[in-house]
């Protein structure tokens, strides 16, 4: 059975780092503890990896974070991956740092990467594993904030909170997204 596990992110090193690709960060962190290597690709750079009987694509899309959806629907195609079987791994300002959320479909919040993929695929039922980066900003520096890289205190606790995330992930694809929602959801 075929995965597709994308991170959301936007590519450049000026935003290495950055909350916004906290996406592209759980997605390093898995292909690390999985051995997978990240290849240049079209729409992205994507690893394979297994996690038992399992094949996952993993995907970093290259479309920037407003056209994530084209590098999704083209992979998605191109592996005949099941639309049940995506996980979109997003930033999430309506969350503290590192809580974890995965939902079966919803809104998208206001997030640009979730409406175009939204939008190509025609539907809003997708499984998404939001990663909490809190709002702690004035008012109007929410752009500033999301763009900006996390505090050393933060860092401090980061490899923990990609753990479970990375946990999840392989979760979602062994025991189905209930399961994972009940385990992982305010964890």
């Amino acid at each position: 059975m075929k995965y597709l596990i994308v991170g959301l992110g936007n590519i450049g090193n000026e935003y290495q780092d950055t909350r916004h690709n906290i996406g592209f960060k759980v997605l390093d962190a898995f292909a690390k503890a999985s051995n997978a290597v990240f290849t240049t690709q079209r729409y992205g750079d994507v690893a394979t990896t297994r996690v038992k009987n399992k094949v996952l694509t993993l995907l970093k899309p290259s479309t920037f974070m407003n056209l994530s959806g084209e590098a999704v629907d083209y992979w998605m195609k191109k592996e005949k991956i099941p639309i049940e079987n995506i996980l979109i791994i997003v930033d999430d300002l309506a969350l503290p740092f590192g809580a974890i959320r995965i939902k079966g479909k919803g809104s998208d919040a206001g997030h640009n990467g979730l409406k175009n993929i939204a939008l190509l695929l025609k539907t809003e039922s997708y499984a998404r594993l939001r990663f909490g980066i809190g709002n702690d900003f004035p008012r109007g520096m929410q752009i500033e904030y999301v763009l900006g890289h996390f505090t050393p205190e933060q860092n401090e606790t980061m490899q923990q909170r990609l753990d479970i995330a990375c946990d999840a992930i392989k979760t979602f694809c062994l025991s189905g997204l209930n399961f994972t929602m009940n385990n992982y959801n305010n964890k």
